[in-house]
């Protein structure tokens, strides 16, 4: 059943772009990101915030007003060319659509602005430092990056940048803010699968269940208390001999998002982020000191407390991961195909076999079962599937066990595993009793929609907004003009 999508009606074909390149393309990528303290005059906008990144300056005509934020003229044609730009199709879409939509991100950013919803600028800032190399990813040339944004210099396109993620993230996180209570009880989508008439009900795609049983090369004792010694070797030349930590991340650390992040995470208290011995150990720590080495599932850490503010922690680390012998990865392969051996002549059961031996904890109890992250259920529809899953078992009739399949995480270490198809359901139309899961999605998102559009009308009344020249002609779906 279509969701309705309010004045942006427009689908973006975005399969070929990087994902954070497009949020910043087809978020409200404007020039205005000011907040402004006098009443905007129609024609030009003669003051600023002094506080923000821009400089006061004469910009152009001024197309509305909500609350503390302006969008001009020229961020309606600028909106179309970006969508563009992304590969999106706006066919159809008009510059009232176009407005509409930057009419309720301004509102969103506005009120999560007067509910003291919170983005520091060190969280911003790491965001920037990853997308500029995303983007760079794509034009290597940071002069012609610059050029492409149409801004002075470097800084004026981080400036640029700053304003747009931060502005997004508050919209975002007021979104959030507005839904996150919202829950749906089964009678209401036993009422929402019910009001589809039976012609209109969607089709979904064929689903499988799959299981897996992965066997893991062992790292050895030795292995691990190298690379403890090592970190202990780091925490003495830094505390004791005044050597750079900041040094030792850039030359030894193997975790790619520090470079990403500037070298540096912020933790806050009370929004968690790293799994929880890393917050454990950082949040213990005092502003300066480099703890002791210690070890999560992503490897062996030291951490560097680098500022205390408050609640938040800038802290940098170095993760080191314990090597694994060519011998280990050899007797892991023959280890797994010994299981595989024993399942294909039917002296076990491959549930049985994946709760004797599997070393992923995660399907290990369910017999290998895959759990799909998305819906929480065991059905994966072959549509939505990753290429790589997709391309392990497009081939596997049912209950066939394939050959060992060979891995590698991020981190580069092998694994290997077997799998299986245990449950195969062909493409059909939307089942109450079958699909409830999935029905039940599209129940809550419905609901989450109604809770944006009731919220979204209360606070137009409540909110100061202004819409000026050719667009007092529009027909928005929202009552922007207040009529």
């Amino acid at each position: 059943m279509p969701l309705k999508i309010n004045n942006l009606k427009f689908t973006i074909n975005l399969k070929h772009i990087s994902v954070l390149f497009i949020t910043l393309l087809v978020v409200n990528v404007v020039s205005s990101q000011e907040i402004i303290e006098e009443e905007v005059k129609e024609d030009v906008v003669k003051e600023v915030d002094s506080t923000l990144t821009y400089n006061a300056k004469k910009v152009d005509g001024v197309a509305a007003v909500v609350g503390d934020y302006i969008i001009l003229d020229s961020d309606v044609p600028r909106e179309r060319e970006q969508i563009t730009a992304a590969g999106g199709s706006i066919e159809g879409v008009t510059d009232c659509q176009l407005l509409g939509k930057l009419l309720e991100n301004k509102l969103y950013a506005h009120h999560a602005i007067q509910d003291s919803i919170q983005i520091s600028d060190a969280e911003v800032r790491q965001e920037v430092d990853y997308t500029i190399q995303q983007f760079l990813q794509q034009k290597p040339d940071m002069d012609e990056l610059v050029k492409f944004y149409k801004q002075e210099d470097e800084k004026g396109l981080r400036d640029y940048i700053f304003e747009i993620i931060k502005n997004n993230k508050l919209s975002g996180r007021m979104q959030a803010k507005i839904v996150e209570e919202v829950e749906i009880t089964p009678e209401e989508v036993r009422a929402f699968f019910n009001k589809i008439p039976e012609d209109e009900r969607p089709f979904f795609g064929t689903e499988l269940k799959v299981a897996q049983i992965v066997a893991k090369p062992k790292v050895s004792e030795e292995a691990k208390q190298k690379v403890i010694d090592r970190l202990k070797q780091f925490k003495v030349d830094v505390v004791e001999n005044g050597a750079s930590f900041r040094s030792k991340v850039v030359l030894y650390g193997e975790d790619p998002g520090m470079k990403q992040s500037g070298y540096i995470y912020t933790l806050n208290r009370k929004k968690p982020k790293m799994v929880k011995e890393f917050r454990q150990v950082a949040f213990s720590l005092q502003e300066g000191e480099v703890s002791d080495p210690f070890e999560t599932e992503f490897g062996y850490h030291i951490i560097h407390c680098e500022k205390i503010r408050g609640q938040e922690y800038d802290v940098s680390h170095v993760l080191l991961f314990p090597k694994v012998s060519t011998e280990a990865v050899k007797e892991a392969k023959e280890r797994l195909e010994k299981i595989r051996q024993r399942i294909v002549d039917g002296d076990i059961t491959f549930a049985d076999a994946a709760r004797e031996s599997s070393d992923e904890k995660e399907t290990r109890g369910d017999g290998g079962q895959l759990i799909n992250p998305r819906t929480q259920d065991y059905n994966f529809d072959l549509t939505k599937m990753g290429p790589e899953q997709y391309a392990q078992i497009q081939n596997l009739k049912d209950n066939e066990v394939s050959q060992v399949l060979t891995e590698q995480d991020r981190k580069g270490n092998l694994s290997f595993k077997i799998m299986k198809v245990t449950d195969r359901i062909d493409e059909h139309k939307a089942s109450y009793a079958r699909d409830y899961l999935k029905i039940k999605e599209l129940a809550l998102d419905e609901k989450k929609i109604k809770a944006i559009e009731k919220w979204q009308e209360e606070k137009i009344l409540d909110t100061y907004i202004k819409i000026s020249g050719k667009y007092r002609d529009c027909e928005f779906s929202g009552n922007w003009l207040k009529k």
